[in-house]
Formats: C-alpha cells, structure tokens, sequence
C-alpha cells in the first residue's frame, strides 16, 4: 500500500459532495467491485442507498479514512 497521501476529489465547493461508487474506486485506486464487495461485509466508509444506486459523502469517506489510518 502506498504511503502517499490522496488528493481529496475536487469538491466544487462543497464539502458535502456525493461520490458514485465508480468515482470513489478512481479515488481510492481500487476496483469498484471491491467497494460492493466491502458494503456487504459492513466495512468501508458509510454510504446512502438512493433507490438501485449507492453513493457516498465526501466527508464520510475522508472521516473512514482518517480512521483506518489510525489504526
């Protein structure tokens, strides 16, 4: 794993941003299929289920981060 930091995805101004599962993958530099993967098993960064379609607050997943970083 690398021990760069991440560039926070460009927010437009808002920190309350809603990320799909494609963009957080790009972000996080992993397959999609694991974020589907990591809903399932209760891990990863909290998420909101809008009918068929997930997506994640920017600052749910900086906080997630923040957290396994620490740990």
């Amino acid at each position: 794993m690398s021990t760069q930091p991440l560039n926070r995805i460009e927010t437009t101004g808002s920190p309350t941003r809603l990320l799909t599962t494609e963009e957080l993958a790009e972000y996080l530099q992993i397959p999609a299929r694991t974020l589907e993967d990591w809903r399932h098993r209760d891990y990863g960064p909290k998420y909101a289920r809008m009918g068929k379609r997930v997506r994640y607050r920017q600052s749910a997943v900086d906080a997630w981060l923040e957290e396994i970083e620490a740990a």
